[in-house]
């Protein structure tokens, strides 16, 4: 049977206008998914975070790693770096982390596959020798930095503008030293930090520090708490002190300093703000926190 002219084109226009309502619908749907919040803010990275997965062990990240050797490097002792192992998100934020007074990388290690596996770079670091001081720690953790966005193998992974310390004991006074001298630094975290410097102004790197309510090294009364006081009111800043911890808790895997690092690691180094939640309001008293402190919301 022949068919209509008029109604081959009636069916036409009928099959155009649906098309033209799932392209808007498949549209809308892109514009309200996680892609509109990523175009917002480009160096998201990662599915949206929750309290499981900021916890977890492991993130979405595959990691691999490198060993540096202190031969092939200067300003530092050479160390480890973690990266995620895919290229498909672009490039990613850079932190370097320092050990304490006497202490060697492996005493931090546990830090490495943790935040990479979160989307970040991460260079665990052995100091020129283990005697060495805040101030030339936080000089060795810079050049790691640089290092690692100018020589080393995965520099085309990092975007330099997107760089963070941390350290423990020597190496979180070292971390403030850091953020110091250095001001384009994103995030600095300090943890049971040791620094006979109490007062940094000057300071303008967000920076969250870790106290231990039972550390008799470096005493929350002499260190922790004067250090996040001597810091600018006006700095995006916080103090999260550890329940039942001690100077060494930073120095095996511990749940509360990773969802916290986690945390201002992405929304300072990465801007990103789905990570807000876990910071502000500030963590209640609980059996792995003592107190918190800091400036809530926060303002960059």
């Amino acid at each position: 049977m022949q068919q209509h002219p008029h109604s081959s084109r009636r069916r036409t226009r009928r099959f155009a206008g649906l098309t033209a309502a799932v392209a808007a619908l498949i549209g809308l749907t892109t514009l309200t998914g996680p892609g509109a919040h990523a175009a917002d803010n480009p160096y998201e990275r990662g599915p949206a975070p929750t309290n499981s997965s900021i916890e977890a062990l492991r993130g979405p990240y595959a990691v691999s790693d490198i060993s540096v050797s202190s031969l092939s490097v200067t300003g530092f002792g050479g160390g480890t770096i973690y990266y995620p192992t895919s290229t498909a998100d672009g490039t990613f934020g850079a932190i370097a982390i320092s050990p304490g007074f006497t202490a060697y990388q492996s005493s931090i290690s546990w830090l490495g596959p943790r935040l990479a596996s979160q989307g970040f770079v991460v260079f665990t670091i052995d100091t020129n020798t283990t005697v060495d001081q805040p101030d030339s720690r936080g000089e060795q953790l810079l050049a790691a930095l640089d290092y690692l966005t100018q020589r080393s193998a995965v520099r085309g992974r990092i975007d330099s503008s997107r760089l963070g310390v941390m350290g423990h004991s020597m190496g979180g006074g070292g971390s403030l030293e850091a953020a110091k001298d250095r001001p384009s630094l994103q995030a600095a975290i300090p943890l049971t930090p040791w620094n006979l410097d109490k007062s940094w102004p000057e300071v303008r790197t967000p920076t969250m520090i870790f106290g231990a309510d039972g550390d008799t090294v470096a005493p929350v009364s002499s260190h922790a708490e004067p250090l996040y006081s001597g810091l600018a009111s006006s700095l995006d800043r916080a103090y999260l002190e550890l329940n039942g911890a001690t100077h060494f808790t930073p120095n095996s895997s511990n749940t509360t300093i990773a969802k916290y690092s986690i945390s201002w690691l992405k929304r300072f180094i990465d801007n990103d703000t789905r990570y807000e939640q876990f910071l502000c309001p500030l963590p209640r008293p609980s059996l792995t926190i003592e107190e918190s402190r800091g400036n809530c919301p926060h303002t960059s």
